[in-house]
């Protein structure tokens, strides 16, 4: 007997449905022929048709250097460069304000306020949030930019001077520039001497755990650290020396963390946005950063 009509021998109706089978069987379960119904059958051609005349009309097949151009001509690279050009267009004229308007004054008008705040924070979700956070609230190594505990100052000129330059940014000669020695690192202080000091600044900030120091605390924090951070640990913005009494803890206030930053010095570093982004949008993310609640 050949093949086929072994396959043949196979088919037969099915009692229960009346549908022939298609001589598939898999253990004792066998498939029904049954035919498509002829509207999925008609729509399946139909998308058929479609995609080939998707292919014709529009870029669709890849080449060695590029792609077809299609009958249209359409690319959704170019609709999206309308799209930002018909956007500037529209917001040009409250741009231009912005952009003429003294600094201070923006947020004394509602409407230039309202714009700045709008594209700053389209600005500040592009480029700052990475670091900062969405919601600007910071990150361990990254400032929270909600409160009022500023590094290099929160006046208006003062975050305008911070975005533009940026900070230890080596390629801006204007950046911010300030390095924490590493006293435990070079060999400035024994460890024991930094765990004093580190003890004294927990000790001030008034943390519940903290360990009270005794005296060389003190007088150590006074020989060292003083000069930049203040006698009272104030901080001083004019060299971005943060202060150490606030609660506002940068990296952390578990002494680990605290006997590290001694040990360790350094700052960290952030772009300068001059050249990257422009006058009128450094502008916007000054005013939406100062306007986040901790400027001043």
């Amino acid at each position: 007997m050949s093949v086929d009509n072994l396959h043949d021998s196979k088919i037969r109706i099915d009692e229960h449905s009346g549908t022939p089978t298609t001589g598939h069987e898999w253990d004792g379960i066998e498939e029904l022929n049954t035919p498509l119904p002829r509207w999925w059958v008609w729509t399946f051609y139909a998308t058929v048709i479609w995609s080939l005349a998707y292919c014709v009309v529009y870029p669709a097949w890849p080449l060695l250097h590029g792609a077809t151009e299609g009958v249209l001509g359409w690319h959704s690279r170019a609709a999206v460069v309308q799209d930002i050009a018909d956007l500037q267009a529209t917001r040009a004229p409250i741009l231009a304000k912005i952009k003429d308007a003294p600094l201070d004054s923006i947020e004394q008008n509602p409407e230039l306020l309202a714009a700045a705040r709008t594209v700053g924070r389209v600005a500040f979700l592009n480029n700052c949030a990475a670091c900062h956070g969405a919601g600007a609230q910071g990150a361990k190594g990254y400032p929270n930019l909600n409160t009022d505990a500023w590094i290099w100052g929160g006046k208006l000129a003062d975050i305008k001077t911070t975005i533009e330059h940026g900070v230890r940014w080596d390629a801006d000669k204007q950046t911010r520039v300030s390095s924490m020695p590493a006293f435990g690192r070079d060999g400035i202080l024994t460890p024991a001497q930094v765990s004093d000091v580190a003890d004294y600044v927990r000790t001030m900030a008034d943390l519940p755990d903290a360990i009270a120091p005794e005296t060389k605390g003190e007088k150590l924090f006074n020989e060292n650290c003083a000069a930049c951070h203040g006698v009272n640990g104030e901080g001083n913005r004019e060299v971005g020396a943060p202060n150490l009494f606030d609660a506002v803890w940068l990296y952390g206030s578990d002494k680990a963390v605290v006997v590290n930053r001694v040990n360790q010095g350094g700052g960290g570093v952030m772009p300068a946005w001059k050249g990257r982004l422009d006058d009128t949008t450094i502008k916007a993310l000054t005013v939406y950063v100062h306007s986040l609640g901790g400027g001043q």
